[in-house]
């Protein structure tokens, strides 16, 4: 289930390959152990209209993962370190990369096709 959103200053859908981060990171997390529904894993990027950060250059990549309770402090610290590592790889020149894990509370509901 888990579903990563990555917010980045406006203009890196311009200058980088955002769908290919986007499909990297699917497939590294659908192969990963600690996910046992690899169809469940979601990844999307969101532009930020307006942004101002404290480095230069004025850039960020800034991913959230949301995951359903219940896995452990080093399973979580590994899946962070996984997301920045595939930030880090497709966005290089980008001023900041963060990676924020976060448990969704149940109830949790969806509708799939």
């Amino acid at each position: 289930m888990p579903h990563i959103i990555i917010e980045h200053s406006a203009g890196l859908q311009d200058s980088h390959d955002l769908q290919g981060l986007c499909d990297a990171l699917w497939h590294a997390l659908a192969e990963h152990p600690a996910i046992t529904a690899p169809d469940t894993v979601r990844t999307r990027t969101i532009a930020a209209t307006a942004s101002r950060i404290g480095i230069a250059p004025q850039t960020f990549a800034h991913a959230t993962m949301l995951l359903l309770p219940g896995r452990s402090d080093e399973t979580r610290a590994e899946l962070a370190q996984l997301i920045l590592d595939h930030l880090d790889r497709h966005l290089p020149d980008v001023g900041s990369l963060t990676v924020r894990l976060d448990e969704i509370q149940q109830p949790y509901v969806k509708r799939m096709l």
